[in-house]
């Protein structure tokens, strides 16, 4: 049931080394159920920004972001927006949040975590430490194979794995700029609650990131946390329509609880 006519953006966010085309068709099928715009932005350093420099910190990250949301959507600028965010996307979310709190009406935080509340292998689960040494040191082919494996926990789908690997070849992200993103996201600290609205979404067959950390940021967030079973870190590959009919419950929940019905 829709609850307002309300045309609050969406804006998605994806974290390390991925880019907005990683979403595939998931911000198509979110916006056909929402009913509203659904956006995405690259992080300096991926995508079509390849060729910028990533910041080194979670909060230079985000001023960098809040800033190419401003130029690249000036149409949505005084308005607020509803964040949906994975993995490093989720830090960069949450510090939003806390530093434009008059901006961000709800967030989803994907499989994320924080230092501080979750100890580092669990931030990055051991069994994966090679893995993310060659991908950082191995060519697009590979290191795509490397990322599908560590993310991924539904059956190979060839199509998939070769879009990912012609994007690398596309627009590369440099080993530079991927120590710096992984160095970023390892100091981020999540010591605050913001004043919106947060949903915790986690899968449960994660073998990058521990879900123990989503259970952490929500004890830490005060924030409901919902669980998929058989998904893994990259969520919206693996449970999409799942994760579609989660958010749209969550902002008809948001909206009864702000009575903006």
């Amino acid at each position: 049931m829709e609850l307002t006519t309300d045309q609050t953006p969406v804006l998605l966010l994806r974290g390390l080394l991925r880019e907005s085309r990683h979403w595939l068709n998931f911000p198509a099928l979110l916006s056909a159920t929402l009913k509203r715009p659904v956006l995405t932005l690259d992080l300096p350093g991926c995508g079509v920004l390849n060729q910028q420099r990533s910041a080194t910190s979670v909060p230079a990250l985000r001023q960098q972001l809040q800033q190419q949301w401003a130029e690249r959507y000036p149409q949505y600028q005084g308005q607020q927006l509803h964040l949906v965010a994975i993995s490093m996307g989720g830090m960069l979310a949450l510090d939003w949040a806390l530093d434009a709190p008059q901006q961000v009406k709800s967030l989803v935080l994907i499989n994320s975590s924080s230092a501080g509340l979750s100890p580092f292998w669990h931030r990055l689960q051991m069994r994966n430490y090679f893995k993310v040494l060659l991908s950082v040191l191995a060519g697009p082919i590979q290191r795509e194979e490397l990322i599908w494996q560590m993310t991924v926990s539904s059956a190979l789908q060839p199509e998939v794995l070769k879009q990912w690997q012609q994007w690398a070849i596309e627009h590369p992200v440099s080993r530079t700029n991927a120590l710096r993103q992984l160095w970023a996201a390892s100091r981020f600290r999540a010591e605050r609650k913001p004043l919106c609205p947060v949903l915790i979404l986690s899968g449960l067959a994660d073998q990058l990131v521990s879900p123990q950390c989503s259970v952490a940021l929500a004890n830490q967030l005060n924030a409901p946390l919902l669980t998929h079973p058989t998904a893994g870190h990259d969520l919206p590959l693996d449970a999409t329509q799942w994760l579609v009919s989660v958010i749209d419950q969550n902002l008809n929940e948001v909206y009864r609880q702000y009575n903006c019905a």
